[in-house]
């Protein structure tokens, strides 16, 4: 049964949007009527897609949060599990749920599942909203009899990478503020403060100190140049970011920045900690040693990285064992390798990479949270030497000029 989207006005004049399932425009415009609403527009939620894709232009695309996703992945895994038919189950999260993109999404889905596609080919036909990895998960889930269990599984992966998204920003959040800060402290010292006590020496014949030149010169710079270097920068740095979007110069980027000597390493413990968690999701899932390491290098960030993963799975392809695959590429830390080559000879490969994966985070985390703890005092004095440089070099001239009298 094809689910529509419709936009309706109420009896108060509000638009309310939602999405009814029916065999027909038809049936669907009665039941709006039935519930008192003024219809505006409405439209197949397929049809609005295959639209888009052929104008070049998205009239539907929705985009949910990790948080959202992980939610909506939970609570159609509780209903699963509860015995309930996909079907249903589909339509009681998409009435479960309040947010509005993930309500279109679910009835999308289980509109295609109705038709007889497959709950994982219903969700690649919406790669923005569900990852090549929740794809795959799913569809191994559906070959085997737990689905359920599989999904709970993949909800608590989506609510790990958010939660270490949320604590990395929150921890970025503090440093970034105390930046902005001092930066417009200093900018707006340097454009209304010292012109207007420049003014005083500017009748003066006095010799002013080298430092107060010195101040005198920034400040003129910054008044009339400021917001030309400004607009200089925000564009270098767009154009920068439209470069880098190509394959060959964000390789170089990648490359650049994992030779760094800090900034490298966290990269590559993050890489390898998002690897290591990935492989053993979908592992654990029923997914194939191939198909998993070629989905796994897909989901890392850094295109060295991924590269080395596809290596490595070309390897495996040819009858290297894993760990020996991922030594081999010396981009995975040596640690990763050595947990593999346990996990490999015990049996029980996917715990092993579980813990890869928290050694691996735990790094990231700690280092990070170290960077920062010296990062926000050196911010702090910093801004306290400029500000002094500032009050000096405004002072020295007073000073002197006591002296002369």
């Amino acid at each position: 049964m094809p689910a529509y989207e419709f936009v309706a006005l109420d009896t108060a004049g509000r638009r309310r949007r939602g999405v009814l399932e029916g065999d027909s425009d038809r049936m669907v415009r009665q039941q709006i009527r039935q519930q008192g609403l003024t219809l505006l527009t409405i439209a197949e939620l397929s049809q609005r897609k295959t639209t888009a894709k052929k104008g070049g232009f998205k009239l539907f695309s929705p985009r949910l949060r990790g948080d959202h996703l992980a939610m909506l992945t939970r609570l159609l895994s509780a209903l699963i599990r509860s015995g309930l038919p996909l079907d249903d189950a589909l339509y009681a999260a998409s009435e479960q749920t309040e947010h509005a993109a993930t309500r279109r999404v679910m009835m999308e889905v289980r509109a295609r599942v109705l038709e007889g596609q497959s709950l994982a080919d219903a969700m690649q036909t919406m790669p923005g909203v569900f990852p090549e990895l929740y794809t795959a998960t799913v569809s191994a889930g559906e070959q085997s009899p737990r689905l359920g269990m599989i999904l709970e599984r993949l909800a608590d992966y989506i609510e790990d990478q958010q939660q270490m998204r949320q604590r990395l920003q929150l921890a970025m959040l503090y440093p970034a503020i105390l930046t902005i800060v001092a930066v417009l402290v200093i900018a707006g010292l340097l454009t209304y403060v010292v012109p207007e006590v420049v003014k005083i020496f500017e009748n003066m014949d006095q010799k002013l100190p080298l430092l107060t030149v010195g101040l005198i010169a920034v400040a003129d710079f910054v008044k009339h140049w400021g917001l030309y270097v400004l607009l200089t920068a925000v564009s270098a740095f767009v154009i920068f970011k439209h470069i880098v979007k190509r394959p060959a110069p964000r390789r170089r980027w990648h490359l650049f920045l994992m030779g760094l000597p800090i900034v490298g390493r966290v990269l590559r413990e993050a890489d390898a900690g998002r690897f290591a968690r990935t492989l053993s999701v979908l592992l654990q899932s029923g997914v194939s040693m191939l198909e998993a390491l070629r989905i796994t290098s897909k989901a890392l960030v850094m295109v060295p990285m991924r590269e080395a993963i596809a290596t490595a799975a070309t390897n495996v392809h040819e009858g290297v064992s894993l760990h020996q695959a991922i030594r081999q590429t010396k981009r995975i830390p040596l640690l990763t390798a050595h947990l593999i080559a346990n996990g490999e000879a015990s049996g029980n490969l996917e715990a092993m990479l579980e813990t890869a994966a928290r050694t691996h985070e735990r790094n990231v985390q700690t280092t990070l949270q170290t960077l920062l703890a010296l990062l926000e005092p050196l911010l702090i004095l910093t801004m306290g030497v400029v500000v002094c440089l500032i009050v000096v070099a405004i002072l020295l001239p007073i000073f002197d000029l006591n002296t002369l009298v």
